[in-house]
């Protein structure tokens, strides 16, 4: 398969968050051939049932490219036109996924070898692959992770502090609501004071966000509501601690909080001649970087129209960052030598 033909096959096998099997075993396979026709190795590391990250190394890695392969829903396959190749991951992150393996094909068939590639699950939820990850290192310096930045170097991403709010209440006939207590009404009561938190500012990252992003209760119409739920993620510029004491503090005991993901606010450092940015999202960068290598963050494709039934990538970003991961490679093993003193 080329550029195009991978990035489309690997749009359209379903890998929403959970869901990821068939698109790990599609990869296996995949690069299984190129594996062994360089003389590397492909794995299967262990999430959970039906659920793994998949690792392909060449000698020992010194740099290792990663993303994830979930998508967020719904799914919806891909389509081509003469500028763009269309579909859910297409830029998040499945065209990401094709362009590292392009240039991993390039730098082996030029004989560079000493790097890997790491794939994981779970990134558009909880991390839950790259934590696994984390804790079984492959010995890599460096960690080129991909995510949508235009090709452009991310040099600061926003932390995420995301908590589910559950509400509870009694039940009534709608008819004598006096009789009850409705915890919708509850949960709306809170999720309005929360969203009139001033929320922290930074010089470089913008300001702290909030997103309401699911609410669900309730019975019938004609029930007054026993429980309502939603999930709401806070997108931070810095420390998570005065955003996590003041939605407590806004909440009031009144509902049950708790707090399901941090992920702190991160910087990344530079490669002189690429172009830089920030971004707004996070990533799986703060639970790999310990164990997987300094990182850097960069990869084709918008962030504005990844998780929208409008995703895209154009195709002349991928072919571009197939030459930007393969010339970042060969850099990061220069930088290796000079550390270790063995360049000359």
């Amino acid at each position: 398969m080329d550029l195009f033909e991978l990035t489309r096959a690997l749009v359209d096998i379903e890998s929403v968050t959970n869901n990821e099997a068939a698109a790990g075993e599609f990869l296996f396979r995949h690069i299984s051939p190129l594996a062994a026709k360089y003389g590397g190795r492909v794995e299967r590391m262990e999430v959970e049932a039906q659920r793994f990250n998949l690792f392909a190394s060449w000698g020992k890695p010194v740099v290792t490219m990663s993303t994830h392969m979930d998508t967020v829903p719904p799914f919806f396959p891909s389509r081509e036109d003469d500028t763009y190749l269309w579909g859910r991951g297409a830029c998040d992150a499945k065209g990401i996924i094709a362009a590292m393996i392009s240039a991993a094909e390039k730098l082996l068939a030029e004989g560079v070898s000493d790097l890997g590639l790491l794939f994981v699950v779970g990134e558009e939820r909880n991390s839950a692959g790259a934590r696994v990850a984390a804790e079984t290192p492959r010995g890599s310096r460096y960690l080129i992770n991909g995510e949508p930045t235009e090709n452009k170097l991310c040099v600061a991403s926003k932390g995420a502090l995301r908590f589910e709010v559950t509400a509870k209440g009694s039940l009534a006939h709608s008819g004598y609501p006096e009789l009850g207590s409705s915890a919708i009404y509850t949960l709306l009561d809170v999720l309005n004071d929360v969203r009139r938190l001033p929320l922290p500012e930074d010089s470089l990252l913008g300001k702290s966000t909030l997103n309401i992003g699911t609410i669900s209760g309730g019975r019938a119409p004609n029930v007054v509501a026993d429980e309502a739920r939603a999930e709401i993620m806070f997108r931070l510029v810095g420390d998570a601690a005065p955003v996590r004491a003041a939605v407590h503090k806004a909440v009031a005991g009144r509902v049950e909080v708790r707090e399901v993901l941090h992920t702190p606010v991160f910087h990344f450092s530079a490669l002189d001649g690429l172009p830089t940015t920030v971004v707004a999202f996070t990533t799986d960068v703060p639970t790999l970087h310990e164990t997987w290598g300094t990182p850097f963050l960069i990869g084709p494709g918008s962030i504005r129209v990844a998780h929208t039934a409008e995703e895209r990538i154009a195709k002349q970003e991928l072919r571009d960052a197939v030459e930007i991961y393969a010339s970042m490679v060969k850099r990061l093993f220069v930088s290796n030598a000079e550390a270790q003193g063995t360049l000359r």
